[in-house]
Formats: C-alpha cells, structure tokens, sequence
C-alpha cells in the first residue's frame, strides 16, 4: 500500500518534458505532482530537457516550457539538463552493451512489426518478436548494403519487479511483455529508454513521479541500469488525466494548452482546480504549490485516472 512520504534530505526528483509543443494540463499535473513529491520530502528537483528528436524539438519550446514553469511557481535546482548535448554519454554506455554482446542491429519496419505481430490486448502495444536477433554476419552484412538499421537491446527471459509508489507491485516477463527494445536510431539518434535510464543514475535521482502510461518502462529502464552496473531510482505513476472519451489529455487538446489557460486563469487558480480534480484539496480555491506542500500526502493519490474538464 502506498505510504506518506518520509523526510529525506537526499531525495532528488525531476521532470523531463519532451520540447516538441507547448504544454498541456495533463503536463502540468505531472510536473506538479513530482515537484510535490521532491518537496514535501526536503529534496532537491531537477529540470531535464528531452530533446533527443532533432525533427520534433524546437529550443522555443524548452523555452517556453521553462517560463510556464515558473509561472505556475514550480522552481528547480540547478542548471536544467539537455539530452542532446550528452551523445558521447550515450555513446559510452551503447559501447558498454554492445561489448557486452546485448546490443544487434534490426532492419525491420514499423510496417514489418506491425505485419507479424497482434498488438497486445491491454494497451495496444506492440512487444517486438525479436526477428533480426538471429541474423548471421553475412545476413547482416548484405541487409546494410540496402539500409541503415536500428540497434536493438537484448532482452532476457526474467522476471522483473518494482514496488510503485502508488500503484503498488509490478511485476513483468522482460522478454515476453517488453520484448528486444531499440536503444539507437537508424539515423543515429539515441533513443529515450536508454538515454533515461543513463541520465536518471547519473544525475542521482532516487524517485521518478510521471504518468503511469510509463508503468512497464519503468521494467526496461531497471534491466538497464541493472547491465550498466547503474542504481536505478525508485518509481511512483500518477493517475493519467482524460478527457470525456477515457483518452489521455493530449498536445492535441488545444483547450487545454498552457498558453490557452495562462490567458483565462492566474497560476494559483489554475494549481487549485488541479488540486482539487485530482483529490489534493477539498475545494478549487486558488493555492500555491509551496502552500500545497503542507497537506501533500501520498495516501491521497488513488490509482484512478482523473476526468478532467475545465
């Protein structure tokens, strides 16, 4: 069962937003709830720019998001953390796997994937069948004449386990239900499971609070750290925020984008409706962050997706 948090001046969280849009509700209530949970604790917050996809993220954006954030007066400690300027990081430890013999290279399509594998029943997730770790050198070989591939990491056929904070145990089959994940682009770029687990360990973050749509990356992130001899942090998922369909609040809510709500609400209206909505306060009177840390309280958050209309 979930816990209320105990005072622990080593605790360091963090948040790592993606600059490829403007922020939306269900993006602020994930900030809001990991500030919280560093907060209450006495511990330090930290601000990671994931901005590992050169196509999508845009510095405006990282911008942007950083000015929304102390808007709604949610300050971090230190310098905030670019992904993309930490590739000889990634690299480094993309070596340390592949000498490890963990890491293959995959050719296969989306449309090859999606082809030779049933979406899974639950969340419509596609578990890689592992079709390119057996290749030979020779099928490798004339398979990168034709294209670049992606590299894969192997994963094993283990059990793997994590306590969430909120959501109790977890528990999963590597192989069968995260299945051979891509850690490297085909165009180069290291990709997200990778570059956070590495950056999470290295940055000495002891608990990750995000939606829990990231409950079985938690799995992959651990397995990871795990290889690289790195600690992993401890994980707490929130409650996602839907809208009337039962779908997650999206970048393609527009009602719901920050610089939309900036505009009719001020910062603390707007943290006391999601006080409120999400079962932190009794009432949606206007509230600070800061004055919400002196009823913050773990054993209030119900694994229960939230409706969230405004």
């Amino acid at each position: 069962m979930p816990k209320s948090i105990v005072k622990n001046s080593h605790h360091i969280g963090r948040f790592a937003p993606s600059p490829t849009g403007r922020m939306h509700l269900g993006n602020v209530y994930a900030a809001l709830m990991s500030w919280l949970f560093a907060r209450a604790s006495g511990g330090l917050w930290l601000l990671r720019i994931e901005d590992l996809d050169p196509e999508r993220s845009r510095q405006e954006y990282a911008d942007a998001l950083m000015s929304d954030l102390e808007w709604l007066g949610l300050e971090w400690d230190g310098t905030p953390l670019y992904q993309s300027q930490r590739t000889d990081i990634y690299r480094h430890y993309f070596e340390q796997l592949t000498q490890q013999g963990l890491v293959y290279p995959c050719f296969c399509t989306r449309a090859d994937i999606l082809a030779t594998q049933a979406p899974h029943q639950s969340d419509n997730r596609v578990v890689y069948s592992g079709a390119c770790r057996g290749l030979t050198y020779d099928q490798i070989r004339q398979r990168m004449a034709e294209r670049k591939p992606s590299w894969r990491l192997m994963m094993p056929d283990a059990e793997s386990s994590y306590v969430d904070a909120i959501y109790g145990p977890q528990r999963c089959n590597l192989k069968r239900d995260c299945g051979d994940i891509v850690i490297r682009r085909a165009d180069g770029a290291f990709a997200y499971q990778l570059a956070v687990s590495v950056d999470d360990a290295l940055s000495g973050v002891t608990q990750v609070v995000r939606g829990r749509d990231l409950i079985l990356s938690a799995h992959q992130q651990i397995a990871i750290c795990g290889m690289l001899s790195l600690k992993p942090p401890e994980y707490a998922h929130v409650p996602l925020l839907i809208n009337e369909n039962a779908q997650r609040l999206s970048k393609r809510d527009n009602s719901l984008n920050i610089g939309v709500l900036r505009e009719k609400f001020s910062p603390q209206q707007l943290i006391g409706i999601l006080a409120y909505k999400t079962g932190l306060k009794d009432d949606c009177e206007p509230v600070t962050p800061q004055e919400l840390i002196k009823t913050f309280n773990t054993c209030s958050i119900k694994p229960k997706d939230i409706l969230m209309t405004i």
